[in-house]
């Protein structure tokens, strides 16, 4: 980590980050969240918008933060949603976790796997082998190392950016570095 950049995104988006919108878009915006956040919950639609209003001008990315210590559910969410990422389901058991983001037991996560038409068999030896608990403790020590300190925790161009006073703030660091292509 350098002085000047004390929060910087390490590493950068890669071949197996989760991604909306252009691979090479002049704009990167990383989020690292955790699917038991009321804060990521309610940032999901304002990304979506994000991704509407710069079409074909950012690449979005979706991390895992699981906050394990204040979302006890957070976790196997994760992992979950990392079972139907190799089944290439990942985005709609995404929105899948947040549209239900108060029933997160081990029942009704295998009860949206079964929603999404997952391999069941597959899911069940994945989940009991928990064979994507490291990509998804890489994906938390990445943003500790960025200086990820809370969620949801964005990153535009490898910038960290603090929403905490709200979602227009993403937005004008999209434009901002729009502005200074």
């Amino acid at each position: 980590m350098s002085r000047e950049h004390p929060f910087e995104l390490t590493p950068p988006i890669g071949a197996t980050d989760h991604l909306l919108g252009e691979a090479h878009a002049p704009v990167s915006v990383v989020e690292y969240g955790d699917f038991e956040c009321p804060n990521c919950k309610q940032a999901a639609p304002a990304v979506k918008l994000l991704l509407d209003r710069f079409p074909g001008r950012i690449s979005y990315a979706f991390r895992h933060f699981p906050q394990e210590e204040v979302h006890p559910h957070a976790l196997l969410a994760a992992e979950v949603a990392e079972i139907a990422s190799a089944q290439g389901k990942f985005w709609p058991m995404h929105d899948l976790l947040f549209e239900n983001q108060l029933h997160l037991k081990g029942p009704n996560l295998r009860g949206y796997a079964e929603r999404l038409q997952l391999d069941m068999a597959r899911y069940s030896a994945e989940l009991d082998d928990h064979i994507y608990l490291q990509r998804v403790r890489e994906h938390a020590q990445s943003g500790r190392n960025s200086g990820v300190r809370g969620t949801p925790g964005f990153f535009v161009n490898r910038a960290i950016q603090d929403v905490s006073f709200g979602m227009h703030r993403l937005f004008e660091a999209v434009e901002a570095a729009l502005h200074h292509r």
